[in-house]
């Protein structure tokens, strides 16, 4: 059942007493949008994974570490591109049709602070889009080319993606899950759970990496300046 909006429009938005004046509903099926969404990332993944299968300074990057990259490609597609138009447009997307306005509608449906332009998703998103996004491509390039500061910046990027992630469901927590259909297995478990627990889950791994990798740096410099020091 649809609400209505100040406008007099339809919205399938939770709570239904929501009140979204400039609401204009979607032209595009939920199976577009999804396609589209997936369909470029796999794209990102696709072109990553055959890129990083060529030879780098120390050699041939093993799985993990290129499924590491393809991730950070892929989060920068979605951080630049998707978050960063809900950053930039987020006051007119619930009466614009643009492509991508229609994806974050979409999306609204698990989550309707997306499409009254919530105070913590407007500032959350533009942190993720504007640093978040930027820095995941710079961690592919710095894997690329193997730089020395590439497990700084897993870290970095890995830690502000999980803070992010448990502030926006621990926001939604202490809001009750009102902005969605509890319980519904397509805008609930699928759009507000598993999209978004993937960045508390797959971060959480790249941490505990870089922590292995930067630890075991630090062990060989202080075992290097060990010897030197035994030497005099």
């Amino acid at each position: 059942m649809d609400a209505t909006s100040a406008a007099g429009d339809l919205h399938p938005y939770w709570p239904r007493d929501l009140l979204i004046p400039t609401y204009v509903a979607n032209n595009r099926s939920m199976s577009e949008i999804l396609t589209f969404l997936f369909s470029v990332s796999g794209v990102f993944l696709l072109v990553t994974w055959m890129i990083t299968s060529r030879k780098v300074a120390t050699g041939r990057l093993g799985t993990w570490r290129r499924l590491a990259v393809c991730w950070f490609a892929v989060c920068g597609f979605i951080h630049s591109v998707i978050e960063g138009w809900f950053s930039l447009y987020y006051d007119i997307i619930p009466g614009d049709q643009s492509f991508l306005s229609q994806l974050w509608k979409e999306y609204s449906k698990g989550d309707s602070r997306y499409v009254i332009a919530d105070n913590f998703t407007v500032c959350m998103e533009s942190v993720t889009a504007w640093l978040w996004g930027p820095f995941s491509f710079w961690a592919v390039f710095a894997f690329l080319t193997n730089k020395p500061y590439r497990f700084v910046l897993q870290l970095i990027i890995s830690l502000g993606q999980l803070y992010g992630a448990v502030l926006y469901f621990f926001t939604e927590h202490r809001d009750g899950y009102s902005h969605s259909e509890l319980g519904h297995p397509i805008y609930f478990w699928f759009y507000f759970v598993f999209m978004n627990v993937l960045w508390i889950v797959i971060p959480l791994l790249l941490i505990v990496d870089s922590w292995k990798q930067l630890s075991a740096a630090q062990a060989d410099t202080d075992n290097t300046k060990s010897a030197k020091s035994k030497r005099k």
